[in-house]
């Protein structure tokens, strides 16, 4: 299910937007991407760093495909596969990961669609082991300066969207992501203030019982 386009700024809806249009092919003709000795260490130090990352808590601030922007409170529990972007009033925009589902809420339109977790690229940011291969293809790094992008699309499914991963070097930090969807859009979010570890939040943070799509 595709949201609407008519979503207050987009929202979430561009970061979970899939599509048939991105072909496999596209996508093959890049994985040659990371295949030098110098590109293996430098994304297995990217694996060690998010595979230290079992809880993180920040502020965010995300800039829509049509440039505008809005702040929240994201929770990313990776351990359990869980997230949650609270977004700061007056925003109606609400979205939660758990149970393998990605719910997005948009109280305003009294709108709540739900999609497969693995259906969407964040999906990929909740696992709790996640290898940059295999059923991982790494289409594009870039290391310049203090600043490292990586971009994967699942290697079976690159029409459900890229995203790439953007980390702060010396020392490594992840500093947020950029989502590309089928249509070519983007929707970047920006981790501000991020804290890892720290005490479990409430189970309750993370409930996906949230209104019924009417």
């Amino acid at each position: 299910m595709r949201f609407a386009p008519t979503i207050a700024a987009c929202g979430l809806a561009c970061l979970l937007a899939g599509g048939d249009l991105v072909s496999t092919a596209h996508a093959q003709e890049q994985m040659a991407v990371g295949a030098s000795d110098q590109d293996h260490a430098l994304l297995e130090r990217v694996e060690r760093h998010l595979d230290a990352i079992s809880l993180l808590k920040a502020r965010f601030r995300q800039t829509a495909p049509d440039g505008k922007q809005s702040t929240g409170t994201a929770w990313i529990d990776r351990t359990n596969r869980r997230m949650r972007f609270q977004y700061d009033p007056p925003s109606p925009l609400l979205l939660v990961a758990n149970h393998d589902q990605v719910v997005f809420n948009d109280s305003q339109l009294d709108q709540t669609t739900t999609m497969p977790m693995d259906k969407t690229p964040l999906g990929l940011l909740l696992r709790p082991h996640l290898q940059l291969s295999g059923d991982v293809t790494v289409t594009g790094l870039t290391h310049e300066g203090n600043v490292l992008e990586i971009t994967v699309v699942r290697t079976d499914s690159p029409g459900d969207g890229s995203m790439t991963l953007i980390f702060h070097d010396s020392p490594l930090l992840l500093r947020g992501w950029i989502i590309q969807d089928a249509q070519q859009e983007t929707t970047r979010v920006d981790l501000l203030d991020a804290s890892t570890g720290g005490s479990m939040p409430p189970d309750s943070l993370f409930s996906t019982d949230l209104p019924e799509q009417h």
